[in-house]
């Protein structure tokens, strides 16, 4: 299998697409942490983007190395997660995210997985690849 979990740890740094109406939007997000096929965000409940999931979830979220070797976009669908447990994980691992939220049952805090589908890659050395999950 794929390792795409040791890019994303490396290039945590990314694009989020998402559907905004019949347009299509992006913005920088921060890669959290991964299970399996499941990669998890956050975002804030009051922001754009969080109506923009809700309403379609299809996305597509893109990274790279500095040297663009390899570049990663993973596709698939959004799904909201609730468990403290893994909000904690998100709020103790990402300092910078602790000082927004604080608790992780503040109501606006908003964990989320894209369940991917596939992965897009492209790499010099290996030119491009997709791999299905």
């Amino acid at each position: 299998m794929f390792d795409f979990a040791s890019i994303l740890h490396e290039n945590p740094n990314g694009v989020l697409a998402t559907k905004n109406g019949d347009k299509i939007a992006t913005r920088i997000f921060q890669y959290l942490f991964s299970d399996g096929s499941k990669i998890y965000f956050c975002t804030n409940s009051k922001k754009p983007v969080y109506s923009q999931l809700v309403n379609d979830s299809n996305v597509s979220f893109c990274t790279y190395a500095t040297d663009y070797n390899p570049v990663l976009s993973i596709n698939g669908k959004v799904f909201f997660e609730e468990s403290v447990d893994l909000k904690k994980r998100a709020l103790s691992e990402n300092p910078g995210i602790m000082k927004i939220y604080k608790d992780p049952q503040n109501p606006i805090f908003k964990l989320f997985y894209i369940n991917i589908e596939t992965i897009d890659t492209f790499s010099f050395s290996e030119g491009p690849k997709t791999y299905k999950l």
